[in-house]
């Protein structure tokens, strides 16, 4: 009973966000739309249809197409590339926003450098613009296409290997073998993959901001602090949460009722096909390409604006926010994972179809946007405090403030609300390859439930808790639109003193943070692409709506 309880109780702390907007319903808000509607709402419906259409294009032809290369064939470099394609997990997309509008600017190294080879002058050549919808959706796609790379390249490594051969003994070349074969048995992971792109595109508020990209992240920010208006910003949330409802709604139709499966006499695994070099070296370049541009050149130019700057790494200013941002990427990650285990076991434990719908309802946190959690979290926070200090007053005499809405404790239900699901789906699949006949064992011997998954079961999910925490860390350590709404005064993080630097047009100096932030999620992301290398299939998956 405890355990369902405890679950329950979980997933109710998971609905705040969703029921502190439902409450904004009831506010009447006709003169906020209808100012949208007579002077941006056009705009941001536009600028938001293109970025999805962009982002969602480029992340499945980049992550598709490099993972059937590196995955079916061998060529120069190929096993490098297995582990190196995920690098660009670690950049941020409002960091590498930051780092191309300084590299591409009229005034920046790259053009500055064309005029002087060429002799031109300002019009005397053209030069892509990066400050549009199409050019932030092509930024975005260069740091999410991992996304869609993992979720296919684990689909390909479960295809049959047989299969792909009978295609080209059959008379099909690799191009209907992929096209025929590969493609539409990889189209669930794939259609995963891409979902989990947009809502991340969706949900980014630094870069469309930096840019003057107006979607409804922005729109949202602007008309809770720019008009002090949290009722107005709850509806503008609403919308993001039928897009993000609509997104995976689709994902889950793109499945159908189809599954695949493969025969166990189907199950041979061949050596993937070496191909020729010129054949090697266009698959070479093509696969390093998304790493250049995603990963090397942004880094690289970060590298050398804080090399420029002037800037210690060892400033008071970068020592506190590093010191504020490991804080609580550490504090929520640890209670990320212990709400992981104890659900996923809890769904051990309890074999009901209302406590699993339960759980998989705690993990629609992570298809919403961090706009939107900020938004649902301190609407309910601020009423708890509303009641709170007025009970102290009533009953001490003694003003009790903003105790849960005004402090960090707000971060840290924001971040478990928007990444409970980063810890469930590492957690919930190693607990669930552990053979249910030791737990039986165990309780025949008198070992109570607890007992049975302190001593069993945590010490054999070492690895799954460890990946969870992890990755919580890192997804944490970059969060930007819920962190930058909902920190208390004079608390800033990492990522908030990149965003303040960049929007004072300060990019030598964001870079120092930037650097900062890339060091810091560098070593877990080569920690589990190299376990992808070295394994031949994912540790972990990125978490699907």
């Amino acid at each position: 009973m405890i355990w369902r309880l405890g679950a329950l109780a979980v997933a109710a702390v998971v609905a705040l966000p969703l029921l502190g907007i439902a409450t904004s319903l009831f506010s009447a808000q006709g003169e906020l739309w209808r100012h949208l509607a007579e002077t941006q709402l056009r705009e941001i419906v536009g600028n938001t249809i293109v970025l999805l259409i962009g982002v969602g294009l480029g992340t499945v032809m980049i992550g598709t197409g490099t993972a059937w290369l590196v995955t079916m064939y061998r060529f120069p470099g190929s096993q490098i590339l297995q582990w190196a394609l995920l690098l660009p997990l670690v950049m941020p997309t409002y960091i590498i926003g930051y780092a191309y509008a300084d590299l591409l600017t009229f005034a920046g190294p790259l053009q500055s450098a064309l005029r002087t080879a060429m002799g031109w002058s300002r019009g005397d050549y053209w030069f892509p613009e990066f400050g549009s919808p199409q050019g932030v959706a092509l930024l975005f796609t260069l740091v999410l296409y991992p996304y869609v790379y993992l979720a296919a390249r684990a689909a390909f490594l479960a295809q049959s290997r047989s299969l792909l051969e009978a295609s080209r003994i059959l008379g099909n070349g690799p191009w209907r073998t992929f096209l025929r074969i590969g493609l539409p048995l990889a189209r669930p992971a794939i259609a995963a993959g891409t979902a989990l792109a947009l809502l991340e595109t969706l949900a980014d508020f630094g870069t469309v901001q930096y840019y003057g990209i107006h979607t409804f992240t922005t729109a949202i920010y602007r008309t809770w602090y720019g008009m002090g208006n949290r009722e107005g910003a709850a509806q503008l949330s609403m919308v993001l949460i039928l897009i993000a409802v609509v997104l995976v709604a689709l994902e889950r139709r793109s499945r159908g009722g189809a599954h695949f499966a493969i025969a166990s006499n189907l199950r041979h695994v061949a050596d993937p096909v070496q191909l020729s070099l010129p054949a090697g070296l266009a698959a070479l370049a093509a696969c390093a390409l998304p790493i250049l541009l995603g990963f090397a050149v942004p880094t690289a130019h970060l590298a050398q604006l804080a090399l420029s700057s002037g800037v210690l790494l060892t400033d008071s200013r970068f020592i506190g926010d590093a010191f504020n941002s490991l804080i609580l990427a550490t504090v929520a990650a640890a209670n990320i994972v212990g709400l992981a285990v104890f659900l996923s076991y809890a769904g051990r434990l309890v074999r009901r179809r209302l406590l699993h719908r339960t759980i998989a309802f705690a993990s629609l946190g992570y298809a919403i946007p961090g706009a939107v959690i900020a938004v649902g979290v301190l609407l309910p926070l601020a009423f708890a405090d509303h009641g709170l200090d007025l009970l102290s007053r009533r009953l001490l005499g003694v003003p009790t403030g903003l105790l849960l809405s005004g402090t960090a404790f707000a971060l840290v239900v924001a971040y478990t609300v928007r990444f409970l699901a980063v810890g469930l789906a590492n957690v919930a699949p190693g607990l669930a390859a552990i053979d249910p006949a030791m737990d039986a064992s165990a309780r025949i011997l008198g070992a109570r439930p607890r007992d049975v998954l302190w001593r069993i079961h945590l010490p054999m999910l070492r690895a799954p808790v460890l990946t969870a925490g992890i990755v919580a860390f890192v997804e944490v350590l970059k969060e930007l639109p819920a962190t930058l709404l909902i920190r208390p005064f004079n608390f800033d993080t990492l990522a908030i003193g990149v965003y303040r630097f960049a929007s004072d047009e300060r990019l030598a100096q964001a870079a120092v943070g930037s650097i900062l932030i890339v060091t810091v999620s560098l070593a877990p992301v080569i920690l589990l692409s190299r376990t992808v290398a070295a394994s031949g299939r994912p540790t972990s998956s990125p978490p699907g709506p």
